[in-house]
């Protein structure tokens, strides 16, 4: 058998003390599967006192992560401290310009900083692995740089956001306001230090953006993907969409269009049939469409100790196996620069208004969706006991542009009270 892969892990958080447990707990099992054991050398952290739930006695210790990144025992720098630069860019960085390969979770630091990682790993000729920043244990990136290396990708879509699905499956299943599962979820823990990288769609776009890179061979572009997160959905809107036979998702869609490439993550309407609509509580879910395959879909746990680390760990090995692929799938030097293109395909679009219960105020809400370009296919009005009347309009396909149109002339108009809320229904 070949020597040892001799590791180091910056971060023992959650994910950190997984990966630990994992190669302790099947460290034969990992050895026969790598061709060569998997040892653990060296760890940092901030706190060399903390009880983290897993035996680290046998592991010298480095306050310092740069410097476990260039330690002499170390050849593969596992870096799982987050954050998109400060000390993690910092490790992935020395660990790369030493000759060590890194596997890392780290999907803010990749989608800020992957182009640049990218041509650093490859100058040097080694590997940066990223399975577990995307989707936790679903093996979306394999499969995209992988399995389906030689299909042309048409879509990519998904659930990526466990945190934003359960509270939006918890808001249905109860029948409770955004505010109360909210604070549900942060008081279990589900939220991020700020609470806005998850319910503002930023974690989940973070992942489009590494996924479109590898999909559409083109350079990460994160500031191009279209952000809007899951705080204006309401009790109201998840309880229409479900009388309309869909529910609401925080839905990411990246594809390439004639005009650049479209990166989306935003609450949609979906099928309540189709898997996306089906997926309940924190689990994520990736439908990838090829040209050859045809739409596949993956789910599992988006997050969460042993499913993150399980994916951490299944980098180790393929780096143990002696494969190094390109970071995105393809040389970095040949990935694209695409223009940015805003939503190019026309979908219907939900509407809910509230409107002064008068004669004509109908009539003034349908002028201006028809001075927009933008047809009614249903519309709906509530019975209600007060002088605003709730208003639900689907509309036939219209572009994204003609929608926005229509609902800034909708703001003007004397008969409404509230602000409109339009939400693209997503055909899938």
């Amino acid at each position: 058998m070949k020597s040892p892969l001799r590791i180091g892990i910056a971060g023992l958080g959650t994910v950190g003390a997984g990966v630990i447990r994992i190669i302790q707990n099947n460290d034969d099992l990992i050895a026969r599967r790598a061709g060569r054991p998997v040892v653990i050398t060296a760890v940092s952290a901030r706190s060399r006192r903390k009880d983290r739930g897993v035996d680290l006695s046998a592991y010298d210790w480095e306050d310092d992560p740069v410097a476990l990144a260039r330690r002499e025992d170390v050849d593969v720098l596992v870096e799982l401290i987050g954050g998109e630069d400060g000390p993690a860019k910092a490790a992935v960085a020395a660990a790369l310009e030493a000759g060590k390969d890194v596997v890392t979770a780290n999907k803010a630091m990749l989608a800020i900083h992957g182009n640049e990682l990218a041509a650093l790993a490859e100058t040097a000729g080694r590997a940066l692995r990223f399975e577990a920043a995307v989707a936790g244990g679903i093996p979306v990136i394999k499969t995209l740089s992988e399995a389906l290396a030689g299909n042309r990708i048409e879509r990519v879509m998904g659930v990526m956001n466990g945190t934003c699905n359960y509270i939006l499956t918890r808001m249905e299943s109860e029948g409770r306001s955004y505010d109360e599962v909210f604070a549900e979820a942060k008081a279990l823990g589900y939220l991020e230090a700020d609470p806005r990288l998850d319910v503002g769609g930023i974690d989940a776009g973070h992942k489009l953006a590494l996924l479109a890179a590898i999909a559409f061979g083109t350079r990460v572009d994160f500031p191009s993907v279209v952000l809007e997160g899951i705080e204006r959905v309401s009790i109201t809107d998840i309880e229409l969409a479900r009388d309309l036979g869909y529910r609401i998702k925080l839905l990411g869609v990246a594809r390439m269009t004639g005009r650049g490439l479209e990166q989306r993550m935003q609450p949609c309407l979906v099928p309540a049939d189709s898997p996306i609509g089906r997926v309940e509580g924190a689990t994520n879910i990736v439908m990838i469409e090829g040209d050859a395959v045809g739409p596949i879909v993956l789910e599992g746990a988006g997050a969460g100790e042993g499913p993150t680390a399980s994916a951490v760990v299944g980098d180790i090995i393929d780096i143990a196996r002696g494969l190094r692929l390109p970071v995105f799938g393809q040389p970095a030097h040949t990935l694209e620069a695409a223009p940015p293109a805003r939503v190019a395909t026309p979908a219907p679009y939900y509407l809910r208004l509230l409107l002064e219960d008068r004669p004509g105020a109908l009539a003034k809400v349908a002028q201006a969706l028809g001075e927009a370009g933008v047809s009614i296919n249903r519309m709906r009005q509530y019975r209600h006991d007060t002088p605003a009347a709730p208003v639900l309009i689907v509309t036939h396909r219209a572009a994204e542009e003609a929608i926005h149109q229509a609902v800034a002339a909708i703001r003007e108009v004397d008969v409404n009270l509230d602000e409109p809320v339009a939400l693209r229904i997503e055909e899938i």
